[in-house]
């Protein structure tokens, strides 16, 4: 099957390579369909999720779009999942960094004039305790942001997942692996995105 690209309108490329979507009703059904997709070979690049509410904005403008209306309209944002794993990363590198950064500039500063070791220890404490605790705002803040994200694609009918296939093999299996964890309306189309 040739990768075709063709215009499809209002600025969308779609590529003539089969899709299959599924729609799901909740985070953990998606997230395991997502795992099984991956395990058997699907590419991070074949997987597709809803775009930004932002991105959906500046597309369609105020108007209310269910999962469905959504599912096979070439012109919805698409954008790549995020894991609660990658997540869990960022928060810790967010954290880790808030400490460090002040503290080990507060430590060289200390060091610098020449200050005791117990000093020095205070001034980090007292620097880095307070950046620990900013950065543990911030990354909340973020896990928030990612929950608030599902469930409102819950609230308007479901997770969209899309799963690009490149034979009948490829497409009976994202299928079967959509069906399997309780995706509804799982169909396959002939372009993607």
């Amino acid at each position: 099957m040739a990768n075709e690209t063709v215009e499809h309108g209002q600025g969308v490329t779609v590529i003539k390579v089969p899709e299959a979507v599924g729609v799901f009703e909740t985070f953990e059904s998606f997230q395991k369909a997502f795992y099984d997709l991956r395990m058997v070979g699907f590419s991070r690049y074949d997987l597709s999720i809803l775009g930004s509410d932002k991105a959906l904005e500046e597309k369609f403008g105020d108007a209310y779009l269910s999962g469905k209306d959504m599912e096979d309209d070439a012109r919805v944002p698409r954008a790549a999942f995020v894991s609660e794993e990658a997540i869990g990363e960022m928060d810790g590198m967010i954290i880790g960094g808030a400490f460090f950064i002040p503290s080990y500039i507060a430590m060289a500063a200390m060091a610098a004039a020449g200050a005791a070791a117990a000093a020095t220890a205070a001034v980090v404490a007292v620097v880095g305790l307070p950046a620990t605790a900013i950065g543990l705002l911030f990354a909340r803040r973020i896990q928030q942001h990612h929950k608030d994200y599902y469930a409102e694609q819950i609230e308007r009918g479901g997770i969209l997942l899309w799963v690009r296939v490149a034979d009948k093999d490829k497409e009976k299996l994202a299928v079967d692996i959509l069906t399997g964890h309780s995706g509804k309306d799982v169909h396959v189309h002939d372009w993607s995105v």
